[in-house]
């Protein structure tokens, strides 16, 4: 009988524990939306799914879930208990938060997280703008910041979001000279590098050049092209202009930075050597495209 009373109390006890370590992990809610390019660029779902796979074999107190709607969730009670959302979509005029401004600013408000990615950062000028200003501290304005592609030299910032990334360059389309909130207040640069004066070979256009842009390059001011936001509130956001050439994802360090990054924001500690994973192979990259 003491023998079977010991081997519930400690069948209870590892349950118990199980119970507390699923409880204690810290939930990352993924949307993506509908398809917008041609095949390997803005690979929304499938970008998702590889940062979300690779959360969730980190064996860090993090559960990575990829919603199955394309767009905001027909089922918003999915966002309650996430630690932080991670967005990756059309942006502007297609933006799947322009509808949903305010729920989504009440989920900010009670201090969750938020990245996003890419064409995601891109806000319409008015209430949406000023609200990824709240939330993230930037966001990408139109005849203010552009879209070239082009390959930046990204140095380590002093940010634990660099934790095990070593130096690194990657082509994408890298968009830069983003709007940011009065004097940087809350903002740490992560990605920043002096874009070359041909990403302005275009003329003036909503996404391809304008005189302040120009006089910025010119003065030799680096651009952020993504950085870490302390709200007021305790929440964080990371916005993230790359993200067009799906590719990029299996660069190691371009990797890891995301994922530490989506950490950052569920407020969940980074390992001093950063968040590890397996490079993704041709099959991997090859799958669940749009």
């Amino acid at each position: 009988m003491k023998r079977l009373i010991l081997n519930l109390c400690v069948l209870t006890g590892l349950l118990c524990g199980a119970v507390n370590e699923a409880a204690e992990k810290a939930k990352v809610v993924f949307i993506s939306g509908k398809p917008s390019h041609g095949r390997l660029a803005h690979e929304h779902r499938a970008g998702n799914m590889l940062l979300a796979k690779a959360l969730n074999e980190s064996d860090l107190s993090v559960e990575a879930v990829v919603l199955k709607d394309v767009g905001y969730p027909k089922d918003e009670s999915v966002l309650d208990d996430a630690s932080t959302i991670v967005i990756f979509c059309t942006g502007h005029g297609g933006h799947v938060l322009n509808p949903k401004l305010k729920e989504f600013d009440a989920l900010m408000k009670k201090g969750k997280g938020v990245v996003m990615i890419h064409w995601a950062t891109e806000a319409i000028k008015g209430d949406p703008g000023n609200k990824f200003l709240e939330w993230m501290g930037g966001f990408c304005d139109l005849h203010w910041s552009v879209n070239p592609h082009w390959v930046p030299n990204f140095k380590p910032q002093k940010h634990e979001i660099w934790n095990g990334v070593k130096p690194y360059s990657v082509n994408d389309e890298w968009y830069y000279h983003m709007r940011f909130v009065e004097g940087l207040k809350g903002v740490t640069p992560i990605l920043t590098d002096l874009p070359p004066a041909k990403t302005l070979r275009r003329k003036d256009g909503a996404r391809s050049g304008n005189p302040a842009v120009r006089k910025a390059v010119a003065n030799g001011e680096s651009q952020h092209v993504a950085w870490a936001y302390e709200r007021a509130d305790g929440g964080r956001g990371f916005g993230f202009t790359g993200g067009h050439v799906h590719m990029n994802w299996q660069n190691d360090d371009n990797r890891k930075l995301m994922l530490n990054a989506i950490l950052w924001t569920a407020k969940v500690k980074i390992p001093k050597d950063g968040v590890s994973s397996k490079t993704p192979t041709k099959e991997d990259m090859h799958s669940n495209l749009d």
